[in-house]
Formats: structure tokens, sequence, C-alpha cells
């Protein structure tokens, strides 16, 4: 787990080797372990290392292998590495390393951009080509690791961080409309290529981007999940896709544990963590780190769910780490320092949980496992059982997702930003395409290809960086996400959602997290915004820097303003929280 970025030119004027340094320091925390530059001809990578497989400098990266005439920059890890290094040494590769990042540069040489259909893993990276100028980037196929990309005069930049590419200067960063729409409508959901800023893009996930000496390029998606059944899936019993189900997750739970470091568990109390704990414990795992966060109680809505985590911990015999946040004395002063860690602002209250969160288990581990991904994959959602069967797909998944209607948005934002619904159209256009008829399996699809990737994927990836903490995400093990899209849907909406998952969950934890109420990573004092926390809300949205930026209507703020607690979207976010956060991240960017 690294921070990667480079940069290739096209107009014969040497790389501003500077920039790029400044570009590469503003990632340190992704990797405190070390750092490297490299240069050749026209395109240059830079790289910022947190050690977890191969601690030796033999595995220092940028890598370079002379002989191949390739240099890469990697960010991620490959789980599967071992047989593949295997596999390539039958083939006559000579290693100098031990780790993940020689297999990713030999596997190129061997079998090209194709290599990463044999990966297993979560990855972004870049692979530079000494003979051809070539440049090729890559990221994995649930966009587990981030690649943002910026056009400078002549050439392109790329890096793990949006922040990290505005340190190297020549960005536009006028907000970007399109982007502007998806992030006040579809939840702050802003689908790649688009970012808040019209001056930088990202890399889909699944993709690969391929540019030549010469500026020309091609992109292309390598996977994408299937809603179909298979040969004989219509013959299967439940008990039949239980055991598949279990099958396949004891394998992503158990590829996630290869690392030459301790690997953790973030362990919220709910069923998706608490199975991963399970899992690791009947594989023999023992005194395991567990770690939970939780907050105070603001009216009805309590702030932890420690009394589950409590059940899991003492069940397993795990070491558990417990972090409880007061909202005046650690929530707000460190809320500056959690919004400048976002790539991109993400209205989601928990984001502060996983950043305080983060903050202490990176004192304990380097590694560690997480749930996120369940819900999307197995169909845990409120939503999802609306959808079946349903007569209008696109206003039932709008009602229950999005967080205001397109007269709405106009009503917020100044008339500059007036166009077309751009956050329906994109629905609309995803809901259309083939592959997953069912109307429940366009929700499933989209929230999975796109909402999952920016949104909780994003939000525990730069979260956990900000500390050097690497997470991992079983149930986002590609393996996994196209059985379970094969499983029939009643199984997966059984018993309030995630009903195979329910199933398997009594095979190996105690009942008492599973037959629960749905819980979720609850920060009350970002969704009822009172005293301290609303007073700085208010700073933030009637400064004079965000008059000066129009990018609300003074109206719509006051509207908020006066009664906060009664503008809440149906995903129950405060939209007021959504409108601070915005201005909020772009002073923390120096916008």
């Amino acid at each position: 787990m690294c921070g990667i970025c480079g940069e290739i030119r096209f107009d014969n004027k040497p790389i501003d080797l500077a920039a790029l340094a400044a570009i590469n320091d503003q990632m340190a925390p992704r990797g405190p372990d070390g750092r490297g530059l490299f240069q050749q001809g026209a395109l240059a990578l830079g790289h910022r290392r947190l050690s977890i497989i191969d601690l030796s400098t033999h595995a220092a990266q940028p890598m370079v292998d002379n002989t191949l005439g390739l240099s890469v920059a990697f960010n991620g890890c490959i789980y599967n590495y071992q047989s593949l290094r295997e596999e390539l040494i039958g083939k006559g590769y000579q290693f100098f390393s031990h780790g993940d990042t020689e297999v990713v540069l030999k596997a190129f040489h061997a079998w090209g951009e194709r290599c990463v259909e044999r990966f297993h893993g979560m990855f972004a990276f870049a692979v530079a080509e000494r003979d051809s100028g070539r440049l090729t980037l890559v990221r994995d196929r649930l966009g587990i690791k981030p690649l943002y990309l910026a056009e400078v005069p002549g050439g392109l930049r790329f890096a793990s961080s949006l922040p990290a590419l505005l340190a190297g200067g020549g960005i536009e960063t006028d907000l970007d409309p399109v982007a502007l729409h998806y992030y006040m409508h579809f939840h702050s959901v802003v689908p790649a290529p688009y970012t808040i800023l019209r001056g930088v893009r990202k890399l889909p996930p699944a993709s690969i981007r391929v540019i030549e000496a010469d500026g020309r390029s091609r992109e292309h998606c390598y996977w994408e999940p299937q809603f179909e059944a298979q040969t004989g899936d219509a013959e299967r019993s439940e008990q039949d896709w239980q055991a598949l189900v279990l099958e396949s997750l004891r394998t992503a739970v158990d590829r996630r544990l290869v690392a030459d470091v301790d690997v953790g568990v973030l362990l919220s109390g709910g069923l998706d963590s608490s199975l991963i704990v399970g899992l690791l414990a009947e594989q023999g795992q023992t005194g395991l780190n567990t770690f939970s966060v939780g907050f105070e109680t603001v009216g009805s809505e309590v702030g932890d769910e420690f009394q589950y985590s409590d059940i899991i911990a003492k069940h397993y015999g795990t070491k558990h780490h417990k972090i409880q946040v007061d909202s005046n004395s650690r929530l707000l002063p460190n809320l500056p320092g959690c919004v400048r860690a976002m790539a991109e602002p993400m209205v989601s209250h928990d984001v502060i949980g996983f950043y305080l969160l983060s903050q202490e288990v990176a004192k304990h581990v380097k590694v560690v496992q997480s749930g996120q991904g369940a819900d999307e994959v197995f169909g845990g959602y409120h939503w999802y059982p609306p959808m079946v069967g349903s007569a209008d797909p696109l206003g039932d998944y709008a009602r229950a997702f999005c967080d205001r209607d397109h007269a709405e948005f106009c009503q917020a934002v100044h008339p500059r930003f007036h166009d077309d619904d751009h956050s329906r159209d994109f629905i609309r256009m995803n809901f259309a395409k083939s592959g997953a008829e069912a109307p429940v399996d366009k929700a499933l699809r989209i929230d999975q290809t796109i909402m999952l990737v920016d949104d909780p994927v994003k939000r525990v990836d730069n979260m956990t960086m900000a500390w050097g903490l690497e997470a991992r995400v079983p149930f986002l093990d590609h393996e996994l996400v196209e059985l379970a899209a094969r499983v029939p849907d009643g199984l997966k909406l059984a018993d309030e959602g995630k009903g195979i998952l329910k199933a398997i969950g009594r095979k190996v934890i105690p009942s008492e997290v599973i037959d629960r109420p749905k819980g979720y990573f609850p920060v009350p004092a970002l969704k009822y915004l009172r005293g301290e926390v609303l007073e700085m809300v208010r700073g933030v949205v009637t400064s004079p820097r965000a008059r000066e930026r129009e990018l609300f209507q003074p109206d719509y703020v006051d509207q908020l303003l006066a009664a906060p607690e009664e503008h809440i979207t149906p995903l129950r976010g405060s939209k007021l929280w959504q409108v601070a956060l915005l201005n909020l991240w772009l002073d923390e960017q120096g916008l």
C-alpha cells in the first residue's frame, strides 16, 4: 500500500522534477517508509512506500528492470503474487526481490497489459517502457486503489490523490458543473472520469489506459460483474449457494492475510466485520487485534455499537481496542485534518469515524481487514427490496438514494451551474446497459461499480492511508463479487437483506450480532447539527470566502441554517453538512 505519481511529456520539454517531488511529498502519509523518483527520457515515476511485503530495500520503488526495459510504480497488493512468481520463474524470469511489485513488472513483460486478468488483489500501477516511451496506467476491478489524472501543457500527470496533483501546480481548479450535480444529487458520488475540479480526472475502475510517446492514447474496461445465471445455477439449492458463498468468502479472507506484518480487523459489531473475525479464528488466527469506534448519543441516536463488538471480541478472545470520541474535544479539532485527507469531498458522516479510528489502529498494526462492500454485493440496503419487479426502476432507485431532485439542485446552486439533470441521466444510462436485466440487479450493479467505488471504498482508502494504514476488503474479492451476482435475488434479499450472509453467519459467529436491527457507522453530531458543531458549520457557510465563491444561493443556505434538522436526505444525511463540507474541502485545499 503506497502512493504513486508520475508524468509523461509529449513536447520534448523537460519534466518538472521539482513539481513531481512536491506531488510525491504530499503523499507522505500514504507511504511513510520510503520514497523514490525515477526519470527516463520523457517519462518519470514517483513512489511513497508503506512496507507490507518484502520489507527490504530490494522492493523499493519505482522499481526498474534494465534487462526488460521496464519500470513500475505500484500501489496495492497482489494476493496471489507467490503463485504467479513461481509461474514466471518457470518461464525463465529471475527475481531480485521477494515482493509483489516485481511480480507485477515481470508479469507485464510476460503477458502485456492482460496480466491484470491474472491478478487477485487491489492495485493501481504505472508501467513505463524504456524503448517505446509508452506509459500504461491500470486500476483494479472494484476501484479499491485510486488513480487521478491531470493534463498539463505538453503532458499528463497522475497520482494516487487529487490534493497531491494540486501540489504540483498548473491545474485548472474551477468546479466542474457536472461533478457538482453528482455531488449534490447522487449522494456526493462523483463517477469516473469526473472529479469535483475541471482540471482533474480519474481512471475508472477495471480500466487500462495506454499512452503513447506522442500523446495518443486508448482506454478500455477489462472487467464487469455479470448478473446472469451460468449453466447449472438453476439446479442449485439454497444450501448449495450457501456452501459456495462460504467457501469463496473463506478464500477471500485467507488471501488477505498475505503480509510480512500483523493483520488486524476493523470490528463494527455488525454481521460483516464479525464474520471476518469468525473466519480468521476458524483458520487458526489467535491474539487478533480488533478495533471499534463510537461517538456520544445525540437525542435518540445512539453513537456506538460497542455492545455487539464486545460480544465478538469476548467470544474469540481478541485484543480489542475501543475508541470513544467526544464530538467537542476530538471530532471538531480533527475535522480539518480529516477533510484535508479527502481526495474528493465525501459527505458521509462516518468519514471522521474512520479517520479517528485509523489514527488509533495505526499505533498497533499496519494492515487491517474491513467489512466494506457486503451490503452492495449481497443486497443489504433498504432500497433493494422495492426494486424487485419495479415498473419504474429509475424512479424507485432515485427516490430512495438521491439526496435531492433537479429542481432543488437549481434552487441550491448559483445559476451558472444550472444545466441538464446529469445525475438522473447517468442512472438512466447505467440502468439501460445489458448484463443486469432485473430492476434489483440494475441497482446492485450501479452500487457495486459506481457508488461503492466513490463512497465507501474511497472513504476507507483515504482515511486509513492518512495514517499509513492498509485496509483490505475481502467482500470485494472479485471472484466473490462474480459469484454473488449469480446468487438468486431472493436469497440475497431474504431476512431483511443479506439473507444468504446471515445464514452463513449463523454457522460461524454468535447469533446475537446477526438477529438484531441493522446498524451503521453512526456519527450523530454530523447528522443532527447542534451546539459547537452547528456553530462551526454556520461559520463555514457564511464566511467571506464562501460568499466570494458564489457556489450556493444565499436563500437556500439560510433555509438550511434556520432548521438544519428538518433538512435530511433519504439516506439520513444532513443537507447543511453537505453544503458546508464542500466549502470546507475547498478551504483546506487552498481553493
